[in-house]
């Protein structure tokens, strides 16, 4: 699926929550194998919050702060590498 697939789903972005849930169980719960799902996950997230607004919800995503949160990191993360 693609963004636009991901944003319409019901819920908004469960597609790839659903996706992170099945990496994680084949790799052993280990969350750097999964990285490239939960970074596209926020990014659904993002383009949500983005449309619908900070006080819009849907149980795929983290609230709008806590996502913030964890972009920053993992922008600034990849730029130390």
């Amino acid at each position: 699926m693609g963004l636009n697939e991901d944003l319409k789903a019901n819920p908004p972005c469960h597609p790839l929550a659903c996706a992170i849930q099945d990496c994680l169980t084949r790799n052993g719960y280990k969350e750097e194998r999964c990285q490239s799902i939960i970074i596209a996950l926020y990014e659904c997230c993002e383009a949500f919050y983005q449309s619908k607004g900070d006080n819009a919800t849907t149980v795929s995503c983290p609230k709008p702060d806590l996502l913030q949160l964890k972009l920053r990191r993992l922008r600034e993360g990849s730029q130390q590498q």
